[in-house]
């Protein structure tokens, strides 16, 4: 059986933590949960550029789970790698070399959903 990538672990470990969550959950963080899940669906701006867009913010802010989620849901909804690095690149920039680490972690994830 081939081991699970990176991409199987991260969702499933969300999916887990997700159930563990809404169970858990009050009305507020519900709420909240929902608003965010709302704000990526196709509006002004597409899925596609809004998830470029969590992608930057989650790499500046240094989250990692944040910034495997929106790698995995640009792969989702179809953007190319070379969209993908060309966002990560501003994250770089706008973050400066304190995102280096996550930046790394998230080549890992870019070379698995692009390459593998």
């Amino acid at each position: 059986m081939k081991p699970m990538g990176r991409r199987e672990e991260f969702v499933r470990e969300r999916e887990r933590l997700n159930r563990l969550l809404l169970r858990e959950a009050n009305l507020p963080m519900k709420q909240f949960l929902a608003l965010d899940s709302d704000v990526y669906a196709d509006g002004a701006l597409p899925r596609r550029t809004k998830e470029l867009l969590g992608l930057v913010a989650s790499l500046v802010l240094r989250c990692d789970d944040c910034i495997s989620y929106h790698i995995v849901q640009a792969r989702e909804a179809g953007l190319s790698k070379d969209e993908v690095v060309e966002a990560l690149a501003v994250g770089l920039v706008v973050g400066g070399s304190i995102v280096i680490p996550h930046l790394r972690r998230a080549f890992e994830l870019v070379d698995e959903l692009w390459s593998g």
